[in-house]
């Protein structure tokens, strides 16, 4: 038994290490895209697709290799992601120009199938009782990572050159891969028949052309020809996907479980924690660095910008595990809620009270305490939500619902602060930053609405079906 739980938290570590290690690179370049812009004399629009091209990827992969993973194996494509992703980061640290950066980080965004892959094993490998703990973890993950890349970015850049900035996100990406192909037992549960090949290519075009309208929306303009153009292309292509899962015999997703209160409230509010989640940290970054002679900001400097991260990135380490073992206990439909209140209430907080940065730090820690509290209750709602042989593509469509709030958060977050921002300065006023925190914290508040319709009633429900399922391991 005590080999068994060593074994247990060693699966956990590397998982976790997965799991930061893409984190950091999806924050990491956020920070130097104006560096970058500067280095290959680029326009914003191209230098943009470092950050268009990985969330395009991320949001194709993962269905397809979650999907994959239920079929043939978790760790089996987990190792596949991790080498996609450490291989696109040595390849964008040998580019000789931005084209190539941006060939690399499409093939890094196919590491975002790591988090789904890994709920998976985790739901495979570990006993009920240290399940919630195991997930609040690689919830916690996603978050820390994230404020880490923000962290580090302009220190990287400053001390070691913007090539570091992508062998970071290499080594732990590729030791990961390797230790978890050599120590963690590869899934039992499977599910069976072919890979539904026609209903990845139809979700995989209705993605690219929602998330291309919504990245483009600001540049080319959201009333323009081009955006209403994608986003009706959009709504055909997943009209045709519909179609197809409904006649297929092994649908890659089946839409009852989807359609399903629990799982369809999950992602709904799921979706609006990326919103806000993304417009955070696109703004703080930016905010921080402005001069005080504008009348607020900081006048940080980047490597100074990253240290405002610190008490969220810390936060969300240490509240990520605990959030899990007190959703085993409350319920994680509660934890979600009480997240989501934290989330909005320091949002708004931020939003109306940040002349001093003793504040904003306080409320940047309180702000990483709701995120990683709703990140994890989410990551466990989904497994309640679906059964042991689809989890790994229940979370990775859980997954693609985030990356579209993110898309949406990040651009809408640059709109605000572009419409606010005079004409001849580069510098926005302080309205635009009060109404874009503003907005981040009405989307978590509004995250509330179909949380509401999660209860603890419905946990022990899914928990009773889950027990009389054949035992892990079986077909």
């Amino acid at each position: 038994m005590p080999e068994t739980r060593q074994r247990h938290w060693i699966t956990l570590a590397l998982l976790a290490t997965a799991g930061v290690a893409f984190a950091v690179m999806q924050t990491l370049l956020i920070p130097a895209l104006p560096f970058f812009r500067r280095e290959f004399d680029a326009s914003q629009a191209d230098v943009t697709w470092i950050v268009t091209g990985f969330l395009l990827s991320s949001s194709v992969c993962t269905p397809v290799l979650g999907r994959l993973g239920d079929t043939h194996g978790k760790k089996r494509m987990l190792v596949l992601c991790l080498t996609a992703l450490g291989v696109g980061s040595l390849g964008a640290a040998c580019a000789p120009g931005l084209g190539w950066v941006v060939v690399c980080r499409v093939l890094q965004g196919a590491g975002a199938a790591v988090f789904p892959l890994a709920f998976g094993i985790l739901r495979d490998e570990f006993p009920r009782e240290k399940m919630a703990v195991a997930v609040g973890v690689m919830s916690g993950v996603f978050g820390a990572g994230g404020g880490i890349g923000l962290v580090s970015s302009g220190f990287i850049l400053e001390s070691l050159g913007w090539h570091w900035l992508f062998l970071v996100g290499a080594v732990p990406a590729l030791a990961a891969a390797a230790l978890i192909w050599v120590a963690v037992p590869e899934s039992p549960v499977r599910r069976g028949g072919r890979p539904d090949w026609l209903g990845a290519a139809t979700l995989s075009f209705g993605l690219v052309a929602l998330l291309l309208g919504v990245t483009k929306g600001e540049a080319w303009g959201w009333a323009s020809p081009r955006v209403l153009w994608l986003f009706a292309l959009a709504a055909v292509w997943f009209a045709a996907w519909v179609r197809v899962e409904q006649r297929v015999a092994e649908p890659m997703v089946d839409l009852k479980t989807f359609t399903r209160r629990g799982m369809a409230s999950t992602n709904a509010a799921t979706m609006l924690v990326g919103f806000s989640l993304t417009a955070f940290f696109v703004l703080m970054p930016a905010f921080v660095q402005v001069p005080e002679q504008a009348g607020y900001g900081f006048g940080a400097s980047a490597v100074e910008a990253g240290l405002f991260f610190i008490p969220c990135s810390l936060a969300m380490i240490l509240c990520g595990p605990f959030a899990g073992s007190l959703g085993g206990r409350v319920g994680h439909a509660l934890v979600l809620r009480l997240g989501l209140a934290v989330t909005s209430g320091s949002f708004l907080l931020l939003a109306f009270a940040h002349e001093s940065s003793v504040v904003v730090l306080v409320l940047l820690g309180t702000l990483g305490i709701g995120i990683a509290s709703a990140l994890s209750a989410v990551g466990s709602l989904v497994i309640e939500n679906s059964a042991a042989s689809e989890t790994g593509v229940a979370s990775g469509v859980n997954m693609i619902t985030r990356t579209i709030g993110a898309a949406i958060g990040a651009q809408v977050a640059a709109a605000v602060i572009s419409a606010h921002t005079p004409a001849g300065s580069l510098l926005a006023t302080e309205a635009g930053f009060t109404v874009a925190f503003a907005l981040a914290g009405g989307a978590a508040a509004l995250a509330l609405v179909p949380a509401a319709g999660l209860g603890r009633r419905r946990g022990r429900r899914a928990r009773a079906a889950g027990a009389r399922r054949p035992a892990l391991g079986t077909t």
